[in-house]
Formats: C-alpha cells, structure tokens, sequence
C-alpha cells in the first residue's frame, strides 16, 4: 500500500513543480499560490499517511502513533488549502478575499491544535499503521479526535461539492470541465473515503467488525479522489498553455519555407543559446528574424512580378485573398533572388505592406510561408524567367520542343 500512496505524492509533486515553474510570478499571484500548496499539503498527507512514514515516525520519536496527529494535521491543513484555493479562484473584493482566507485559516488552524492536544490526552500506547481509526474508534480522546479530522475534512469536502455544483452553471470551456472533474473528486472522497470511514468506525461502536471499509477500501478512494481534484484545479491552469505552445510549434515549422528564403538578408541578432527553449519562445524569435529579413528585401520588391501573378491568380479563379498572398510570395521570392545575386533594385520599387505585417501574431506569416509552396501556374518574373518561391531562385524558360 505504501508503493500506492508514494506514486500518488509523486504526481502531485510534479504537478506543483509544473505550476510553480516561474517562482517569482507564482508567488505574486495568489490563485497559483494557493494552488501549489494545496497541491503540495496534498502530497505530503500521502507521504505522511504511508505505513512505511508511520513507522518511521514513530520510531523517530519514540512515540507510539505519533503519525495519527501529524497525519491528521496535514489532512486537515489540506482541506483548509482546498478551501482557500476555492476562495481566490472564486475571486471578489480584495478585503472579503482576505477576510474569507483568515477565517478558514483560523478555524482549521484550531482544528489541528485540538487534534494534537486530543491526542496527547489519549492513551493509544498500541502502535497501529493501517487500522487505527477502528482500533481506536471506542478510547477516549482518540475517539474524539478520530470524529474531528473527519468532520473538518467533510465539511471541506461538502463546502467543494456546493461551490462546483454553483459555479459550473455559470462558467463554460475549460473551467466548466475542471470544475466537473473536481466535483466527481470530491464526491468520490465524501462517498468512498469519508462515509467508508464513518460507517466502520459506527460500526465498531455498535460491536460489529467493518475494518475493512476503512482499511481496503477508504485508501485508494482517497488517492483517486485527491487526484480527481487536482487534475480539475489544474486543467484549466495548464492546458492553455500547452495547446498555446503546441500551436507554436506547428507555427514555427510552417514558417520554415519563409525563414530559409529572408535568413540571408535577416540582421537579427541571434537567440540566446539555450539547451532547451519553449516552443512560444522559439517561434517569436523566428517572427522578429524575419520581419527583420522582410523589411531587407522591401527595395528589392518589384510590383509588376506583384501585379503580374495576382492577375494570374484572379483569372484562374482564386480568391482575392488568395490571390493577393500568391502575388505577394512570387515577388518576395523574386527579391531574394536579386538581394542574393546583389542587382540594383527594380525601377518599379515603391511602397507596399505586405499583408504578413497588417496582422499581429504570426498568422500572417504562417500564411505568406505556405503561400511560397503553391506559387500559381503561368507566374513569370520579367525576361520569362519563372521564380521559385522556396529558394528565391530563377530558372530559365525550357526552349519548346520541336518534332
């Protein structure tokens, strides 16, 4: 069972690395600060709740079942970073935030010391690491102690289950579907851990044996249930910024066609030598590189290979759109090609936008990039030559063939 619980501590403590990545804005931000540790309490009630931790506990300290209260502690000081990691999500007026924050630190804050002193009164000198809370459910003071963690962590749990069921007919997406996956959590804690542990320990009182509810099957109850929950907080936290990423790499390599044809003109300085670097990162220096490739080749554009191709384009029923990004990748090409072989720029030279920089973001780009790969049938750059949008290159006309 130890294995188990570890494995469970385990993700949550990746979990809390991936949201605490950027300590310094983590710790600005209260919701990702709440969020990391009730994430982290989370692993910690795992580690501590372990039979393999209970035993070392207690051999540490010479005290039988000094786990029980550190255990419960945690627990309880879990459910108060649950709470608090509700109420900064939730939002509002900054005073009631804070107010809220205080009052549940305060009562859980009691909780746990009335949890350690219940524990000190007690006389649980029989070391238990898996079945405590039966063995000890009928001794003063640990009854009592046995019935208050359980108590504040319902309560915590229910309190979850009220706000997600609120919430989730106002809000839709991403947060929609994080609040449902913490709702199923909590629901699974209250039912399989919470009640699985109230009816063994009742049915302890009334002479009847249901360990097994509380030691079988209220552990792996808990750790789904924790899980559940943390997936929920974490989801729409994580998720967008890796699907943002996931498009930036898909973006980075459409752009490829574009960058091989401006990199030799782009004066860009290059980016800073990292062995790993997001792929968010890695697309904006390619978008500044070749702006700055783009504004190089702006002399060189020749409106009449422009003019040429898009008329070329609109005859054979593209859309002006289309149209306008054909032309616009055949004269790009055709000024790589003269900045390449360092020709004087073309008489026809004037001013003109492309369409890549009226648009923020690298769409855009994306855009004139594929647009280099699909130049339209008939385009010719002046003396017949026909321009290859990818290498920037000219290649003369084939002599017709004669029979």
């Amino acid at each position: 069972m130890s294995l188990v619980v570890y494995l469970a501590a385990l993700v949550f403590a990746m979990t809390s690395v991936l949201l605490f990545r950027r300590p310094r804005t983590a710790m600005r931000n209260p919701l990702t600060l709440s969020t990391c540790v009730a994430v982290v309490l989370g692993a910690l009630v795992f580690v501590c709740a372990a039979p393999a931790t209970l035993s070392a506990v207690n051999e540490l300290t010479g005290v039988p079942n000094f786990g029980a209260p550190l255990t419960y502690g945690m627990l309880s000081a879990y459910s108060c970073a649950v709470l608090v990691l509700l109420i900064n999500w939730r939002g509002g007026p900054r005073e009631l935030v804070r107010r809220m924050v205080l009052r549940s630190m305060a009562a859980y804050g009691l909780l746990v010391a009335a949890v350690v002193v219940l524990f000190t009164l007690a006389d649980a000198d029989t070391e238990r690491l898996t079945d405590l809370d039966t063995y000890y459910a009928g001794t003063p003071f640990m009854r009592e102690m046995i019935l208050l963690y359980l108590l504040g962590h319902s309560a915590a749990m229910l309190v979850m289950c009220a706000v997600c069921v609120k919430w989730g007919r106002e809000v839709g997406g991403l947060l929609r579907t994080g609040l449902r996956l913490i709702l199923l959590g909590a629901l699974l804690d209250v039912v399989g851990f919470q009640l699985t542990k109230y009816t063994a320990v009742v049915a302890r009182w009334s002479g009847h044996d249901l360990d097994f509810l509380s030691t079988t099957v209220a552990p792996p109850m808990a750790s789904l249930a924790a899980l559940l929950c943390s997936a929920g907080f974490l989801l729409p936290r994580l998720l967008p910024p890796v699907l943002a990423h996931w498009r930036g790499l898909g973006d980075y390599r459409r752009l490829d066609p574009l960058w091989f044809l401006v990199r030799s003109v782009s004066t860009a300085p290059e980016p800073p030598t990292a062995l790993w670097q997001l792929p968010q990162a890695r697309l904006q220096w390619r978008e500044v590189s070749i702006h700055d490739g783009l504004l190089a080749l702006a002399p060189y554009f020749d409106h009449q290979v422009r003019e040429r191709v898009r008329d070329t384009a609109l005859r054979a029923g593209r859309s002006p759109h289309e149209a306008r990004l054909a032309a616009e990748a055949a004269m790009l090409a055709d000024a790589a090609r003269r900045a390449d072989a360092h020709e004087e720029p073309p008489q026809t030279s004037g001013t003109y936008r492309l369409h890549a920089t009226e648009v923020s973001g690298p769409s855009g780009l994306v855009e004139l990039a594929q647009a280099l790969h699909r130049p339209p049938a008939g385009a010719k750059a002046p003396d017949g030559a026909v321009p290859s949008a990818v290498t920037g290159t000219m290649t003369e006309p084939e002599e017709p063939h004669v029979a």
